[in-house]
């Protein structure tokens, strides 16, 4: 599913229009993505949480120069389903 189906999915719900609802879809992914860039977690209870992991340093090989690499700490985006929103998955997937 794409955001645009996701658009048209809530406005043809809610009778709302088309562009009223793509905006709010595009401010809420913006407010995510800035709460993130700011490590702050969002919780949507219900649904499930985006939260900001970080990545310890490790140690990588370049296989194609044969050397090692060094990864350094670093953060990344992620979602942690809620637990209702994962038993609804799993008993509607067979």
């Amino acid at each position: 599913m794409t955001k645009a189906d996701i658009v048209n999915e809530i406005s043809k719900d809610t009778g709302i229009e088309k562009i009223t609802v793509q905006k709010t879809v595009e401010a809420f992914m913006e407010v995510v993505k800035e709460s993130l860039t700011k490590e702050k977690n969002v919780y949507l209870r219900g649904f499930g949480s985006f939260i900001v992991k970080k990545r310890a340093q490790k140690t990588a090989r370049n296989i194609s120069k044969n050397t090692t690499i060094i990864i350094p700490e670093h953060f990344i985006p992620a979602f942690k389903p809620a637990k209702t929103f994962v038993n609804k998955v799993k008993s509607n997937i067979k």
